[in-house]
């Protein structure tokens, strides 16, 4: 049973090392995609250096900083050539637990997808302003609203998917880059009626380095959610 671990990287030497570490030793056949957009601190140097002693560690190495999204999605076109069975999002940041990864993976036995939330079981989320959390909890009740998803955290990056569903989704249509990538990939697979299930998780914002979320980011999300709705109401989805 193949289980692929997607990690996009941008600067990310600092928690990279210890991060694979941790997630190899939650299940013994999970392997690792590390897909780094030419981070100027080199983390793709330290991510070859431990290839060399692990063959469960794979690397695509980008030409600059092409996205998060488009990074997922060269993840889940490896996935699907390589048949693999699962896929693990996560981030490079230590905001997501290796610990819940054996969790995602029995849960998954029975859908197609598992989203880790932090609004399932009210707000569990560690380090954030108020302010930040009051814009990410009203973001999650926005998308629900527009989008008629019963997904309480739609914006959550940590989840498993079978890529047996991925095959069902039209990888070329993708239209997000940023934050708004994590709503159109739920979006996809709920309303090709796949099953979903969330499960509590606590976020805890990055231990190492600076965050990648941005104004810009934030307003495609803004705007994704009704260009997503069009979409469906014309049956492109």
């Amino acid at each position: 049973m193949k289980k692929l671990v997607i990690i996009p990287t941008y600067n990310e030497r600092e928690n990279i090392e210890l991060l694979i570490e941790k997630v190899l030793s939650k299940d013994p056949e999970l392997e690792i995609l590390v897909i780094d957009d030419h981070s100027p601190d080199q983390t793709s140097v330290l991510v070859e250096r431990l290839m060399a002693n692990n063959q469960r560690i794979k690397l695509i190495q980008r030409a600059g900083k092409l996205g998060l999204g488009t990074a997922y999605v060269e993840g889940f076109q490896y996935a699907i050539k390589n048949d693999y069975e699962y896929i693990i999002q996560m981030d490079a940041d230590f905001s997501h637990n290796p610990k819940v990864i054996p969790f995602f993976l029995r849960e998954i036995e029975n859908y197609d997808c598992i989203i880790g939330s932090r609004y399932l079981s009210g707000i569990n989320v560690i380090n954030w302003s108020f302010s930040r959390l009051l814009i990410s909890y009203l973001a999650a009740q926005y998308v629900q609203l527009i989008t008629g998803m019963p997904i309480q955290d739609p914006t959550g990056g940590f989840k498993c998917i079978r890529v047996s569903a991925l095959r069902k989704i039209d990888l070329k249509k993708i239209l997000s880059d940023g934050y708004s990538f994590q709503i159109e990939i739920n979006y996809r697979l709920w309303c090709n009626k796949l099953r979903i299930k969330e499960i509590p998780i606590v976020f805890t914002e990055r231990r190492a380095g600076e965050s990648k979320i941005s104004r810009k980011i934030v307003k495609e999300a803004f705007f994704m959610v009704w260009k997503l709705k069009i979409l469906s109401f014309l049956g492109e989805i």
